[in-house]
């Protein structure tokens, strides 16, 4: 059994400590006995040390992005079935490519309950998240109570500043509960607000054609839409619920077994 490395200098330690380098001050002991043994150049030194601490942040600032997105649940791309989702393959290739969020571009999903849209957007919410962008999910539901917060105190449009940080504001269940004139009024507001400078992903089970069941106001809804899908990538998906088509698998299972 090897000895452990000994331990870095105080004055070292201490500089490291003071630079925020935690990672570089964690791994150099070992790295240093490790270089001296094996006769590393001293750049080849150095250059593992930048790269660990370098990792080490970009790991630290996904963990604080992922934090900050607030997805009720994590999804990821490679867990989702394209196979069985309604959603051509050339589509979902260009959406989890993200180059549309770069564009400032829009998503919008409409389709049935349990069609794959909200997993699709947390997957690629989570996937922008780990390129490096900022993302923030929402319920219709809530975001609209965040906005009538603000609006309590004359603060929506600060409030709505700091959502528009993100490069990717999520909203889902778009029309799961009906808007008054006032709710309607906010969401075109942050709407408006994002048209060309950040990109919207939505999910709705209505057609937009039926957006007016929930939107009380027929003018705001179309100015609404006009924003929402100038630059838009618009998915319809379709098919059975899986959701549904997993209970049955599941009764049908346990049915076998009796």
């Amino acid at each position: 059994m090897s000895a452990p490395a000994p331990a870095l200098p105080a004055d070292l330690t201490a500089g490291l400590r003071r630079l925020k380098l935690a990672a570089m001050r964690e791994l150099a002991p070992e790295l240093l006995l490790t270089a001296k043994t094996q006769r590393w150049a001293p750049e080849e030194v150095l250059r593992t040390l930048i790269e660990a601490e370098i990792a080490s942040r970009d790991a630290s600032n996904t963990r604080a992005r992922l934090k900050a997105a607030a997805f009720p649940v994590i999804k990821t791309i490679e867990e989702f079935d394209l196979t069985a989702s309604s959603i051509p393959a050339p589509t979902w290739d260009y959406l989890t490519s993200l180059e549309w969020i770069g564009a400032k571009e829009n998503l919008a999903l409409i389709g049935p309950a349990g069609t794959g849209k909200s997993h699709a957007l947390i997957a690629i919410g989570h996937a922008a998240v780990h390129a490096g962008h900022r993302v923030r999910y929402f319920t219709a539901p809530d975001l609209v109570e965040t906005l009538y917060r603000g609006l309590a105190d004359n603060s929506v449009g600060k409030t709505i500043d700091t959502l528009l940080r993100n490069d990717l504001v999520i909203l889902d269940e778009v029309g799961f509960a009906p808007l008054d004139d006032t709710g309607t009024q906010l969401i075109f507001r942050l709407v408006a607000a994002a048209y060309e400078r950040r990109s919207l992903a939505i999910a709705s089970h209505w057609s937009f054609e039926d957006w007016g069941r929930f939107l009380p106001e027929h003018t705001t809804a179309v100015s609404l839409l006009d924003r929402l899908l100038h630059h838009a990538t618009t998915v319809v998906t379709s098919g059975e619920s899986y959701r549904m088509r997993e209970a049955r698998t599941s009764q049908g299972g346990r049915q076998n077994k009796s």
